[in-house]
């Protein structure tokens, strides 16, 4: 139980950096959920996210596409372009 503020303020202080990367709360808070609370694989994964979502890429399949290939660019890239 001693360990479970700390771990809440590191939570914390990791959605806070990604929110002023510019990210949306329930983004970040589903990212966060997704990755154990990996702080550098949440990051990762809005930011492919987002470039997905910029190419005209619908977020559901982003999502979906990049759980599947564990955030690897080319490969996620590979499987959106032949659906």
């Amino acid at each position: 139980p001693d360990c479970l503020p700390l771990q809440f303020l590191s939570y914390l202080g990791a959605c806070d950096r990604l929110l002023k990367q510019g990210y949306e709360e329930g983004q970040v808070e589903e990212a966060m959920e997704m990755f154990q609370y990996s702080e550098k694989k949440a990051a990762e994964f809005l930011h492919l996210l987002a470039q997905f979502n910029d190419m005209g890429f619908q977020q559901n399949e982003i999502k979906e596409v990049l759980l599947l290939c564990g955030n690897q660019r080319e490969r996620a890239l590979e499987e959106l372009v032949m659906k």
